[in-house]
């Protein structure tokens, strides 16, 4: 499958346009750049939180300050790449309003969104290339939450486990 950014944009150009927060370690910074680059020539608005480069960094800075991003309303979805996506998604989870998933294969980043409104990806750059990494974030942002009945109810008492 090609990797060219203008073959990925056109997968994901039926999206409707959002604004996305991304964020990296030194260990997802390729990645992360490619994913913003398809992102933007999809016409998406993308808020880069870093990294910028290569050079070692800490995962739980750049999880934080994605995750408050999208738990204060100033992005509508978070996507945040590291080594393995796993310890973005720990962190991320501790911010109040973030639902992070990681993406590990297409079913599951759908069932993130439709049965647990997810509003954080995570991805692993050690185990993603970049058009698996395209198809994951399509499926993230146009997969609807399936509001109503046992889905609804459940996310509602995670909210509440945040509470108390």
């Amino acid at each position: 499958m090609p990797k060219h950014p203008r073959y990925m944009a056109a997968m994901v150009k039926s999206i409707t346009s959002m604004k996305i927060a991304i964020g990296a370690d030194h260990a997802g910074f390729g990645l992360k750049r490619e994913i913003a680059e398809m992102l933007r020539a999809a016409g998406h608005s993308v808020i880069d939180e870093g990294t910028n480069n290569t050079e070692s960094t800490d995962y739980p800075d750049y999880a934080a300050t994605v995750g408050r991003a999208v738990a204060d309303g100033s992005a509508d979805r978070g996507i945040l790449v590291c080594g393995t996506g796993v310890g973005m998604t720990i962190a991320a989870n501790k911010i109040h309003g973030v639902r992070a998933a990681l993406a590990v294969n297409p079913d599951e980043v759908q069932l993130t969104r439709r049965h647990n409104d997810a509003n954080v990806l995570a991805l692993g750059a050690n185990y993603t290339d970049a058009a698996t990494a395209n198809q994951f974030v399509k499926l993230f942002l146009e997969t609807e939450f399936e509001r109503g009945g046992r889905h609804e109810r459940r996310v509602h008492k995670i909210i509440e486990l945040e509470r108390n």
